[in-house]
């Protein structure tokens, strides 16, 4: 398992949003919460920003040997080739 937690500002409501990224089982999940001691919400919709993070702290692990190999990274840059970048973006 490999779970990746970070925070951004929710682009619908502008608040600070916590989202975790993991790994079970070759399939990702993502969730989110507003408060730091909140409840999780599941069935979060990763969008390219969210993916290129997780590759980015993939990457980074990788370097540490920090339980990453190989076949986590390429997982992550095929999925991010079925999502292009946005036009204008």
């Amino acid at each position: 398992m490999i779970e990746i937690k970070w925070h951004d500002i929710d682009p619908d409501i502008g608040e600070k949003r916590y989202i975790s990224a993991e790994r079970f089982a070759g399939v990702w999940t993502f969730k989110f919460k507003f408060k730091k001691r909140g409840e999780w919400t599941k069935g979060l919709i990763a969008d390219r920003v969210m993916w290129l993070h997780v590759l980015d702290s993939l990457k980074r692990r990788y370097q540490r040997r920090e339980g990453v190999d190989e076949k986590d990274i390429k997982l992550v840059e095929n999925i991010l080739l079925k999502h292009p970048p946005e036009v204008g973006a």
